[in-house]
């Protein structure tokens, strides 16, 4: 895929998410995906995103920043939400909380096969102060 057809790519995948179309995430995701060093599987990965969905049920993918040079893809993904309880072991209770991710894709046979994730916690920290 060239840089422009695979964030596109990357754009489907976050639509996919934001309508939890967990039937189609086996396109955008690979079988053997790994997150953060931890081998999930497209069925472990899948379960992760659903329990985020069911932690945060107003939860809402929003692309702050994407650059793409295949195979690799690095994104800013910005968040406004509600998490019902504890997030990230905070307090947060069904707070409106904003804050970012700063994730790092590696992508084979034209599915995320790596998945590096960092979110802001001190942003979230600073809001429950």
């Amino acid at each position: 895929m060239t840089a422009a057809e695979l964030a596109n790519h990357y754009r489907a995948y976050i639509v996919c998410l934001n309508a939890q179309a967990w039937p189609a995430l086996a396109d955008f995701v690979h079988d053997d995906v790994v997150h953060n060093g931890r081998p999930l599987g497209l069925a472990g990965y899948r379960d992760m995103l659903i329990g985020n969905f069911a932690d945060i049920p107003d939860l809402r993918f929003n692309i702050g920043l994407l650059l793409s040079d295949p195979p690799r893809v690095a994104s800013r993904l910005n968040f406004d939400c509600t998490p019902k309880s504890e997030f990230l072991g905070l307090p947060v209770n069904g707070r409106r909380v904003a804050f970012s991710e700063n994730v790092f894709y590696a992508f084979r046979d034209r599915r995320i096969a790596e998945v590096w994730s960092v979110i802001d916690k001190a942003a979230i920290e600073t809001q429950l102060a």
